[in-house]
């Protein structure tokens, strides 16, 4: 089985508000991601929300995730993607880590992360398009142990550098891989909408 996560659990300070709760067309940056990972091919999706935002836990379960809490408002981006391969259920292969501030891609995307894992079944499948790589990244269940207890500077992406050999790059034509709404000048660039 193929899981998501979904990282949400961060403290939205550059952007002011909680970005799970932005809309793009009516639709909450939130819910736009489950869909693309439960389009996209997994089985069951995580969403990891910091303490106290109950909105966002309910958001989650309105369209059919389960929550987990990270232990404290002041974490790092590594203990939210802890807490979601903590509340990961038996006979996980992989999950499909997708921070929420990437909105914009496609469940064919996620599709084509998951269709070349089970090809090759490589440690680490990271989307690439116009030769950058972005997110969301998918990660085998054998890297879980290392990424519940790297202590690496720099969270995931020291697990990512020390297993560089083993990344499987997939080119997609989805930008939205790339594309990080993480301020308000970034979210009324590419949705042309005030927030």
């Amino acid at each position: 089985m193929i899981a998501g996560i979904v990282l949400a659990g961060g403290r939205s300070e550059r952007m002011g508000r909680p970005k799970a709760l932005l809309e793009i067309e009516g639709v909450t940056f939130l819910e736009r991601v489950i869909r693309a990972l439960k389009a996209g091919g997994c089985a069951e999706v995580i969403v990891v929300c910091p303490p106290g935002a109950g909105a966002i836990g309910e958001e989650a379960e309105s369209v059919a995730a389960r929550v987990a809490w990270t232990g404290g408002a002041e974490g790092e981006q590594i203990d939210s993607l802890r807490a979601g391969l903590r509340a990961l259920g038996q006979g996980v292969e992989a999950a499909v880590v997708h921070p929420v501030d990437h909105p914009l891609v496609e469940a064919e995307t996620v599709a084509a992360l998951i269709a070349a894992f089970r090809a090759r079944r490589a440690a680490i499948v990271v989307p690439v398009c116009e030769g950058e790589g972005g997110h969301p990244v998918l990660f085998a269940s054998g890297l879980f142990p290392e990424l519940l207890t790297s202590r690496g500077p720099e969270g995931a992406r020291s697990v990512v550098y020390a297993h560089e050999g083993e990344v499987q790059k997939v080119t997609v034509p989805d930008r939205g891989v790339l594309i990080d709404l993480d301020t308000p000048e970034e979210y009324r660039r590419h949705l042309r909408a005030e927030p």
